[in-house]
């Protein structure tokens, strides 16, 4: 059984850096691709990054490409997703969730686990 818990999100000013932790009380974590998703309030849920099993392949969104960084350690359990130089319309419940069947998922459908979020709001 997977259950993700989201942490480090909170307020910080435009320009800065959060690193987000969501990690994983089971012990098949290492079986699962991970992602990292957002929603602002009024917009549908969005991907944000997704990387494999292993750490071999990663994607970012176009919108986050060069800015954030997501990472896995098989040993602790822990998918990472570290932002910098946040911009106001980073402003969102960001979610991990986790996934099988493919080699990195993209799609709210490919991923079978879900966290509670964590709120991350960057201030103008």
């Amino acid at each position: 059984q997977v259950q993700l818990v989201e942490s480090g999100g909170g307020l910080v000013q435009a320009g800065g850096s959060l690193r987000l932790s969501c990690a994983d009380s089971g012990r098949t974590f290492r079986n699962y691709y991970m992602g990292w998703f957002r929603q602002a309030p009024g917009k549908e849920r969005e991907i944000v990054a997704s990387i494999s099993w292993n750490g071999g392949r990663t994607y970012h969104a176009d919108s986050v490409k060069g800015r954030f960084t997501i990472s896995r350690d098989n040993a602790e359990n822990t998918v990472y997703l570290q932002m910098n130089s946040l911009k106001p319309e980073d402003t969102a419940v960001y979610y991990c969730a986790a996934g099988r069947g493919v080699v990195i998922g993209t799609r709210i459908h490919e991923y079978d686990y879900w966290g509670q979020g964590t709120q991350v709001t960057v201030s103008s």
